[in-house]
């Protein structure tokens, strides 16, 4: 399955949960709240991921990321983290460069 860009942002943002959340369990409305994503959205977004092998849902609806998943989500995050530095190191502004690298 090709993984798209938005389907690499929905894993950056569940690595991202899991960090923030230390490693507790993530879900899909946690999710929403964090992307401002309709939960339809989500639902539809993680039923592709995992039908690609990129995470798993438990009884409860905790997300999980693969070995797959998170191998994908923290390249994301560092070329993401790259990104940003990058271009505060040129004078852009923080929020400015978290949004510009987004898109990198």
């Amino acid at each position: 399955m090709k993984l798209h860009a938005s389907g690499e942002d929905y894993l950056e943002a569940i690595l991202i949960l899991q960090r923030q959340m230390e490693e507790s369990a993530v879900r899909s409305i946690d999710l929403a709240r964090h992307m401002e994503f309709s939960k339809p959205s989500i639902s539809h977004a993680v039923g592709l991921l995992r039908d690609g092998s990129f995470l798993v849902m438990d009884k409860d609806g905790s997300l999980h990321l693969t070995d797959k998943g998170r191998e994908v989500a923290e390249k994301i995050y560092e070329r993401h983290q790259f990104f940003t530095e990058q271009l505060i190191a040129v004078g852009v502004d923080e929020t400015t460069a978290e949004q510009d690298a987004c898109g990198s």
